[in-house]
């Protein structure tokens, strides 16, 4: 990991826009004169580095480390105040907690109607966002305020505040536990995709009807709905239902499009809504349903009041690159589609830091799909060669195993046969060793490791047995994942019908739409 990315502080700065750093200029000229000339030195000679030196900064500072280090804490605090007084920044969360810091301060003053005052209107904004947690947090303050001194509240304030607390910590209760299976469904999607075995099915079904809280549907608030159809979209993800996916994507861009107000307080969950919709449609096939919800989510992403900060710049691009890109493998325009590379790359460089090493090689192994498809298998094998190479990766264990199975198609292509022998054996004893060997990948050892002693007269039947042997688990429970990461069985129709594998994808989707 580089210099970069290893200090909070200079990533801090490097993250600044000019209106920002101009406005920490004017913030930071409150302080002390010696103060505000140390801070404003830190500062500029950090914002001018291209890449951070701690001896630069010791040696054009004059400081000791450990006085260095004080600096650069008291400089990164003083930003993030600066940042949060920006209105630019401003969102209902914040402004939920400033104005509990504010009654906080007036509480402690003794004035506390003022103090109740302001409790009472961010409990207005969390109610209207539907924070479930500062609801809580604001009823606990108000009932100690209430508890405590005399405030001539009418009569019916403390029953009031009662009730309300229990119902809250209800909710908050059921939406915790919903959370909780969300995350635990999702972090298991990550390291191990999708379902592999009948052990597999039986204990992610085991462990999302255990820990599925009960409850009444009809009496569910927003957040609770959230969790919910997150969960269950999660679930029928991982055991490879994806018209029961498909539908609880539905559900959460729904629940977005029922509550319209809430858009702009929950964005990133509406951004993964349509993402996983998209997904789910491309899984399923659908074109046309697909295309409309890609033009409804690319309007969404184009309304400059939600995409107002550089999270959401950012995952604007990562999720609708994705459904670009996706779109393309529906179709199967590969050739226009791998022209289209070259800037979601240098868009992808622009964000490097901020997108996790995941979708990094979410995006290589897509970029290396495209270019397999365009017949470009050169440049297909650089891709494949970043995920396989990785040692860093520790979630999506599928995505290596299929990774080295595409290069393993690659090197055929490009006939690479010394490639082929030695990649055979390796990539075996991989998917041996991660305990992902499965008949479909068998298969293909197979037809590789005989192809020295096929004759080229005798090389079309091959690919012909090889595809019916295929065939014939495309819809295997468990052995229809390999066809979700590999559209082999495109592939080889290619081969046999003398086809650009594009149109035979192309047709396939026309048959089904």
């Amino acid at each position: 990991m580089s210099k970069e990315q290893k200090n909070p502080l200079f990533q801090l700065i490097r993250s600044l826009s000019k209106s920002e750093k101009r406005a920490f200029k004017l913030f930071v000229g409150r302080l002390e004169k010696s103060t505000h000339s140390k801070f404003i030195s830190l500062f500029n000679l950090l914002d001018k580095m291209k890449v951070y030196d701690e001896n630069l900064v010791l040696k054009k500072t004059g400081s000791t480390r450990k006085k260095l280090s004080n600096l650069k804490a008291n400089l990164y605090r003083q930003i993030l105040v600066s940042l949060r007084l920006n209105p630019h920044h401003h969102t209902d969360h914040i402004q939920i907690r400033e104005l509990q810091d504010f009654a906080t301060v007036l509480y402690n003053k003794g004035l506390y109607l003022q103090s109740l005052r302001l409790l009472e209107k961010a409990r207005g904004i969390a109610e209207e966002i539907d924070e479930l947690t500062s609801i809580f947090e604001i009823i606990e303050f108000e009932k100690v305020i209430e508890s405590q001194y005399i405030t001539r509240s009418h009569q019916t304030r403390a029953d009031e505040l009662a009730v309300n607390a229990k119902e809250i910590s209800q909710r908050s209760l059921l939406a915790s536990k919903l959370s909780n299976l969300s995350l635990q469904l999702h972090s298991f999607l990550l390291k191990n995709g999708y379902a592999r075995t009948e052990d597999d099915f039986f204990r992610i079904q085991k462990y999302f009807r255990h820990h599925l809280p009960d409850f009444e549907l009809d009496q569910l608030g927003f957040r609770e709905k959230l969790y919910l159809y997150q969960s269950q979209l999660w679930y029928s993800f991982i055991i490879q239902n994806f018209v029961l996916g498909c539908r609880y994507a539905q559900k959460l861009v729904n629940l977005f499009k029922e509550h319209p107000e809430l858009i702009r307080a929950h964005p990133v969950y509406c951004i993964k809504a349509y993402h996983y919709l998209l997904e789910s449609l491309l899984y399923l096939r659908h074109k046309s349903q697909m295309e409309s919800t890609i033009v409804e989510f690319e309007k969404l992403m184009a309304d400059p009041a939600l995409i107002r900060n550089q999270n959401m710049k950012m995952l604007s691009f990562l999720y609708g690159s994705f459904a670009r890109l996706n779109f393309i493998f529906l179709t199967g325009d590969f050739k226009n589609g791998s022209h289209r590379i070259p800037a979601i790359e240098k868009e992808l460089t622009e964000f490097r830091g901020k997108i996790d090493a995941h979708h990094v090689m979410v995006f290589y192994y897509k970029f290396a799909c495209m270019y397999f498809g365009a017949g470009h298998w050169e440049r297909s094998v650089i891709y494949l060669n970043h995920i396989t190479e990785n040692k860093d990766l520790a979630m999506r264990a599928d995505l290596l195993c299929y990774a080295r199975i595409l290069k393993l198609i690659a090197f055929y292509e490009l006939g690479w046969e010394h490639h082929v022998d030695s990649a055979v054996v390796s990539t075996y004893k991989f998917l041996l060793k991660m305990n992902d060997l499965h008949a479909v990948q068998l298969e293909i050892f197979k037809f590789l490791r005989e192809l020295k002693t096929i004759l080229p007269s005798e090389l079309q039947s091959a690919f012909g047995r090889l595809y019916q042997n295929l065939k014939k688990m495309e819809h295997h429970p468990y052995e229809k994942r390999s066809f979700l990461y590999l559209d082999i069985l495109s592939w080889l129709e290619s081969k046999i019908g003398f086809q650009d594998i594009g149109e035979v994808i192309s047709q396939k989707v026309r048959r089904i739409n």
